[in-house]
């Protein structure tokens, strides 16, 4: 499901405007990333949790040549379903 489909199913479900929907969308979204560059995480009950993971610094290799490329410190945004959801994946229909 792409953005623009998640815009149309929430206007249709709840019966508002593309627009509004997509500024609920959007909000949801900017909130979601303005918590995670703040260093909370986000839980979503019955859906998963949004975390940050640190990577440390460390040396990588260019794998073209094979010189040794210095990668820096990053912070990568982790997705953990939740226990209904993953069961919801995994039940039978």
């Amino acid at each position: 499901m792409t953005k623009a489909e998640l815009v149309e199913e929430v206007a249709r479900n709840t019966q508002l405007t593309k627009k509004h929907a997509e500024i609920i969308v959007n909000t949801v979204f900017d909130s979601i990333v303005h918590s995670l560059k703040s260093g909370e995480k986000i839980e979503l009950r019955g859906f998963g949790s949004f975390r940050i993971r640190r990577r440390e610094a460390r040396v990588g290799r260019n794998p073209k040549t094979g010189a040794p490329v210095d990668v820096p410190p990053k912070r990568i945004p982790y997705f953990k379903p939740g226990k209904e959801l993953r069961e919801l994946l995994n039940s039978k229909r």
